[in-house]
């Protein structure tokens, strides 16, 4: 299991300012190795209650607060992450376990038993968490992502574009999974991740581009396209 802590900036950015921001960076920062030029795919099915907590305790900006997904990033592969995100206050915590790729269908089948042939707390903990709140999987959610990384304080910036999502189809190994926008293409999500406190440096680059931060998460946009009720 992996278990990270930290605190997260998200902001909006127009596609202008998306260009002029990946050109600096990519001078100042160490590219993530695999961004290989234009980036890397991201795929996460969501799961959650059956009437949305998760979803809802976003939207109202509950402190305490979390997100179940499991992970691929690269529908070819033959493993997924198990992911819980914890909103903490200020601070996000990620633990992740690898699964494999029969594992992770069996997930998305509801056969959440499959989870209790690891030998790990936090497997456990996910089989708990998913049989007795009765999670479902909700939706699914892809985007490019590029991502840029700096020693010096363990910080990671990473810019996502043409966020698209179905809630048809949850099996995040089909390569030919089809999916609609959830956000227009001339907006990119800009996200920083940081122990403490971001370099100053990296706030001018981001105080100098036209930006506002956002609040709504990629999982609650996708899933606002096809929900007709606010909370």
């Amino acid at each position: 299991m992996r278990q990270v802590l930290r605190q997260e900036k998200k902001y909006l950015l127009n596609n202008i300012d998306y260009y002029m921001i990946t050109g600096t960076l990519e001078k100042l920062l160490i590219p993530d190795p695999h961004n290989k030029g234009q980036g890397y795919k991201v795929r996460s099915l969501y799961f959650d209650t059956l009437d949305d907590k998760d979803y809802a305790e976003k939207i109202m900006g509950i402190e305490l607060r979390k997100k179940i997904r499991l992970r691929v990033y690269n529908p070819t592969d033959n493993f997924a992450y198990l992911e819980i995100k914890q909103k903490e206050g200020m601070y996000q915590k990620k633990r992740s376990l690898k699964l494999s790729k029969e594992d992770s269908l069996e997930l998305i089948s509801l056969n959440y038993e499959v989870l209790l042939k690891y030998d790990n707390p936090f497997a456990y903990e996910c089989y708990s968490l998913l049989k007795e709140n009765c999670y479902q999987p909700k939706t699914v959610v892809e985007y490019n992502r590029k991502a840029f990384i700096a020693k010096e304080n363990n910080i990671r910036i990473t810019l996502d574009s043409n966020i698209c999502a179905t809630e048809s189809n949850y099996n995040i190994f089909d390569e030919n999974l089809l999916l609609y926008p959830v956000f227009t293409k001339e907006n990119v999500v800009l996200e920083v991740k940081y122990n403490g406190f971001i370099l100053s440096y990296i706030k001018n680059l981001l105080d100098n581009c036209e930006k506002s931060e956002l609040s709504v998460s990629k999982y609650c946009l996708a899933r606002q396209v096809s929900l007709n009720y606010v909370f």
